[in-house]
């Protein structure tokens, strides 16, 4: 089974990475397509994300799953709290029986220096200058890899947050990276709360995600 990454964070959530190596109808032997997807690629993003909710919690009622208008997949009796992403040849997924939870993968690219203006603040900017943010001096100031860390935790979060209207500059004010235990400091205007995202480096792929811990975050 080509599980990439998964992690047991506690006795009631769990998260993984797939790399999606299969055909199309292992898949669909296995979980129904449940929403019509015309190109190929995401269709088989779809049904991995879909796979992977089963291979992390056996028995999640996949065929429950309805889609929020903020495209928010979600379970109606709320049975399971969970978060799919896909990137290439990747699906993340998180799942907890008693946390809302987020998550967020993606392949660091150059493209994302383009719209760096549309989801940080100019104190965002500022504050993950490479001097202050120490990890990433080495590779320059604001480049793509530090660039798409920011963006996976703010996309991580939105997608726990859940019912959008969410302006990543302005409600998702990112505050500080932990070097020593992969967190990032965050403080969530929308609902004045302080949290904690946590994130994973790969050689080439950036994971990040997100649990409510029902107090204030920030030791």
């Amino acid at each position: 089974m080509p599980i990439f990454f998964q992690q047991q964070i506690n006795g009631t959530t769990r998260l993984g990475i797939w790399k999606i190596e299969e055909t199309e109808d292992f898949f669909l032997s296995n979980v129904p397509l449940q929403k019509e997807v015309t190109h190929p690629h995401k269709r088989l993003q779809h049904l991995a994300g879909r796979f992977l909710l089963q291979f992390l919690f056996p028995g999640f009622p996949y065929e429950l799953i309805r889609i929020a208008d903020t495209r928010k997949p979600y379970l109606p009796d709320e049975e399971y709290h969970f978060s799919i992403s896909h990137c290439g040849d990747y699906a993340a997924a998180i799942v907890s029986s008693d946390k809302r939870v987020g998550i967020d993968i993606e392949i660091p690219s150059g493209k994302i220096e383009r719209i760096r203006h549309k989801f940080l603040s100019d104190d965002e900017i500022s504050n993950f200058d490479p001097e202050v943010s120490g990890r990433y001096s080495k590779l320059g100031t604001l480049n793509p890899e530090l660039l798409t860390l920011l963006w996976s935790a703010k996309e991580a979060v939105f997608k726990w947050h859940g019912i959008g209207a969410v302006d990543f500059r302005q409600h998702i004010q990112l505050q500080k990276i932990n070097e020593g235990d992969d967190t990032i400091r965050c403080f969530f205007a929308k609902t004045d709360q302080r949290l904690v995202i946590h994130h994973h480096q790969f050689d080439h792929l950036l994971l990040a995600w997100i649990m409510s811990n029902g107090h204030d975050g920030w030791a």
